[in-house]
């Protein structure tokens, strides 16, 4: 016998059983839920990196954040070493004991329908959370910061080209 550092009690066999313990530790009471046997915390960064993974599958989402934080997230992206794309860039998130709520600022493709893109990705991220983290979210508040427009990029490839240079 396993000691448990409960106090001893009584074993009684299962019906059907021949005195095993169906794989419960001895000295466990039957009624006690494995779950409630400590505690589980869930980081800000992990719920946010949660939403950000969950926002940014929905078809419509070109990319996450204002301006601002997309320039940085830019600029990171060259620098070697600095770790690339930032999944959080645009996602806040409060995380309660047992609730969430969610702030995201997304840009949306040229063409879409912002009304849905947004009720997509509150689905979405809703979904994704729950499910992994088993916290109630609360809300998803959407601020849509900009509009993709195809032809953005190709100006924008434009200006960060640089003359080849040749080595004689």
């Amino acid at each position: 016998m396993t000691d448990t550092g409960l106090p001893n009690q009584p074993e009684t066999p299962r019906a059907g059983s021949s005195g095993e313990r169906g794989g419960k530790s001895a000295g466990v009471p039957h009624g006690s839920d494995p779950g409630s046997r400590g505690r589980t915390t869930i980081a800000d960064g992990v719920v946010a990196k949660i939403v950000g993974l969950a926002a940014r599958d929905v078809p419509g989402v070109h990319a996450m954040g204002g301006g601002f934080a997309r320039g940085m997230g830019a600029m990171r992206e060259r620098v070697p070493g600095a770790g690339g794309k930032s999944v959080t860039s645009g996602v806040k998130v409060e995380v309660g004991g047992v609730q969430t709520a969610v702030d995201l600022e997304i840009v949306v493709e040229y063409g879409v329908s912002i009304v849905e893109v947004a009720g997509d990705v509150r689905e979405n991220v809703i979904a994704a959370v729950e499910r992994m983290t088993g916290l109630e979210v609360v809300e998803v508040n959407i601020a849509v910061g900009d509009v993709h427009v195809l032809d953005e990029d190709e100006d924008e490839d434009e200006d960060n080209e640089q003359p080849e240079r040749r080595l004689e």
